[in-house]
């Protein structure tokens, strides 16, 4: 009730509906502007019943993420173990963002928290860069082409593609940075065929896995020559506006030398601990740049042609896309539009994306994102039915 009580008094001397005449607004580096719940046509008493929703799911222990990992991977992971670094969790966070403006907030905004396969979508972005720059001319072309260091040399690896990379259809077969394919999330209840499993033809099976998640974040560097955490805020974070408080890992074994330089191969998740490191604030950045379908303050950072085609369900794995997962037919979210779409990771970190409604939430150690929005878009429905 105190929650509920703060955000109805916090909206009055929030601005006013006139503001929001003429230009899309952009936060400027290290400010972010408030809005009141009416002035963006939603419902107040709604919106901070959506909030008191989000916090009272949140889940902060153990705050240990050695422990949360090890508890959710080695008991059926074999040698399962941390290869990159780790932080612990506090208390839960989270940014409702209508029309540009931030109308609810909660937590530490400015905290740093490791954000696990929510990295995943900033890795696909960098496949986005690649594409954009003609580092790579055809994202059907095979990765063979580009990794020429026996990784994509097998008869069934030759076959692969970025495309198969970006949507978890690939079916690698091989060992990298210590781990076998199959140890990561094996499938099936006899152990002694994990290590001689079936083989699929690439594009034809959609399995989530770390291992060849980080394949695709090393075949990148192998496109970029230079470290992948450098590309992102070159390209991406210094444009938008971000902080310098973010960190992308990879492991303590994943050091290449490219070029005479060495450089560590960063992780796509947080499965065996590295990956990115991020404020929620951040976080809220990068989806407003995919909210507004890759511009910011009218330069175009990620073409449009990529934010449709990692929008394009996977046949395998319908609610799936480039390395963003989709609300195909409204089957995993029915009140949220068919076209929204979001990064997930571990743990509840989700940077949920509705161009229809306008409409960014980034959600901190907060698993029921299937709760959440159907909250704030009752919230919605209310505030335009007034």
């Amino acid at each position: 009730m105190k929650c509920l009580l703060h955000l109805l008094l916090l909206s009055a001397l929030l601005l006013p509906v006139s503001l929001f005449a003429g230009n899309e607004y952009y936060p400027p580096r290290g400010q972010w502007q408030h809005a009141s719940a009416d002035a963006v046509g939603m419902d107040a008493a709604k919106l901070a019943e959506a909030v008191v929703l989000a916090r009272e799911k949140a889940v902060v222990e153990p705050g240990s993420l050695v422990q949360a990992i090890t508890d959710a991977f080695a008991p059926r992971e074999p040698d399962f173990r941390i290869l990159g670094p780790t932080r612990p969790r506090q208390g839960s966070a989270g940014l409702i963002i209508r029309k540009g403006y931030i109308v609810a907030e909660w937590g530490d905004l400015e905290r740093v928290d490791m954000t696990f396969s929510a990295v995943k979508s900033y890795l696909s972005t960098i496949m986005a860069l690649a594409l954009r720059d003609g580092l790579v001319d055809d994202i059907h072309a095979p990765v063979s082409r580009w990794v020429r260091d026996g990784k994509f040399a097998s008869e069934h690896n030759s076959g692969i593609t970025w495309h198969h990379l970006m949507n978890q259809t690939s079916d690698w077969q091989g060992t990298l940075w210590g781990v076998p394919d199959w140890a990561d999330r094996p499938e099936g209840e006899d152990r002694s065929l994990w290590s001689n499993r079936e083989l699929h033809e690439p594009g034809s099976y959609f399995k989530y896995n770390d291992v060849r998640i980080n394949l695709a974040a090393y075949s990148l560097l192998q496109v970029w020559r230079e470290p992948l955490p450098v590309v992102l805020k070159r390209e991406v974070m210094d444009p938008i506006g971000a902080s310098t408080t973010w960190r992308w890992y990879g492991y303590e074994n994943s050091w290449v030398t490219l070029d005479g330089q060495k450089m560590q191969s960063v992780s796509g998740g947080g499965h065996f601990g590295g990956g990115l490191f991020i404020s929620t604030l951040d976080h809220a950045r990068m989806g407003l740049l995919f909210l507004r379908n890759g511009t910011w303050q009218g330069r175009q950072i990620i073409p449009a042609d990529w934010i449709e085609a990692m929008r394009k369900p996977t046949p395998a794995r319908p609610d799936y896309g480039y390395m963003w997962w989709l609300n195909t037919n409204q089957e995993r979210i029915p009140e949220a539009p068919a076209s929204a779409f979001w990064a997930a990771g571990f743990g509840g970190n989700f940077i949920y994306i509705d161009q229809l409604n306008d409409l960014l939430i980034v959600l901190r150690w907060v698993p029921a994102l299937e709760e959440v929005v159907p909250a704030v878009m009752a919230a919605i429905i209310s505030g335009n039915e007034r």
